[in-house]
């Protein structure tokens, strides 16, 4: 067991090696490209660009200025933007992850949610219209792009409509910390986490209904129909345990992507100041500190989630247990 922790922590800090040393060559190490003129803007005196090249190194050879960068970042998390008058970039970073995760954990809330019900439905009423209207509407959710359903929730909640009864309730855009106001958070964040979560609920649909009506086929779904166990039973509890393995595969992985800026379109049109709105900003301005924080911050989650997935595999699935204890 300890060997495998071993291992797999070792796994995941050469992965994030490998990341932390490709982004620095992208933005840091391209030929040609003056990474000091880069950080330090436009319009930038002379002693600042001085400054700026011996602080970072960059007069220095290139594994230095990495290791100089990789300390800024993580050990004196000083790392600076002159793009943004001298603001520490880490901070920013620290700052805007709650943001993202409070919205991704909404999302997830809905989408999981969702997909249960329309997954499970379409499976226990297949080929009947209901299967086909369920599935129907899932596709449809699947293929509107969040953008395009964030500005028509927009139109339509903060200026069309936003004086009905229906929608007075809805905020201003923008975001309200949750140490704040608990419910001025929640309202901050429903609509855009319920936009977010329309196309998960319509892809993890589909794929729970899937896995549902294969493990209706298997050996163990028919034996517990022999001893008696009831549809409701047989649906809910054998026939989910059986399908849970790809179900949990996608949502790690999409859980990962949104936390580490798969958010940004989301998070761009209801004006939420997390992290992929953070890395937008930075990509716009093309401020490489703050880029290299918020690339290394999403590498760092989608790493650890796809670590916790392995962990949930081994929960639910007894066979990789043992495959890793015999090995």
């Amino acid at each position: 067991m300890i060997r495998g922790f071993a291992s797999r922590t070792g796994q995941m800090l050469l992965v994030i090696f490998g990341i932390s040393v490709l982004v620095f060559a992208i933005f840091f190490a391209t030929p040609g490209a003056d990474p000091t003129a880069r950080i330090a803007g436009r319009g930038a005196s002379p002693q600042v660009v001085a400054r700026i090249r011996a602080e970072y190194g960059f007069d220095r050879p290139l594994p230095v200025q990495y290791l100089k960068m990789m300390e800024k970042l993580f050990i004196s998390r000083d790392l600076t933007s002159f793009v943004n008058h001298g603001q520490p970039v880490v901070p920013e970073v620290l700052q805007a992850a709650p943001v993202t995760l409070s919205l991704v954990l909404w999302a997830a809330f809905f989408w999981v949610s969702g997909s249960l019900v329309f997954g499970i439905a379409s499976a226990v009423l297949r080929d009947s219209w209901v299967d086909r209207l369920l599935m129907v509407l899932g596709l449809v959710g699947l293929s509107i792009p969040v953008f395009w359903l964030g500005e028509v929730v927009n139109l339509v909640t903060q200026s069309r409509w936003h004086d009905t009864l229906l929608f007075r309730w809805v905020p201003p855009l923008g975001y309200v910390p949750f140490s704040q106001s608990p419910f001025g958070w929640a309202k901050a964040l429903f609509l855009p986490s319920l936009t977010l979560a329309v196309a998960f609920i319509g892809l993890y649909a589909r794929v729970l209904r899937s896995e549902l009506l294969t493990a209706m086929g298997e050996d163990s779904i028919r034996t517990a129909r022999a001893k008696g166990a009831g549809p409701v039973r047989v649906w809910l509890w054998h026939g989910l345990r059986l399908s849970w393995l790809s179900y949990v595969s996608l949502f790690g992985l999409d859980f990962a992507q949104l936390l580490g800026g798969g958010a940004l379109l989301t998070e761009v049109v209801f004006a939420l100041p997390g992290v992929g709105r953070l890395t937008y900003q930075a990509l716009a301005t093309l401020d490489l500190p703050l880029i290299m924080a918020t690339v290394m911050y999403a590498a760092v989650f989608v790493v650890v989630a796809n670590a916790l997935v392995d962990g949930l595999y081994a929960l639910l699935d007894p066979r990789i247990r043992e495959g890793r204890h015999g090995g």
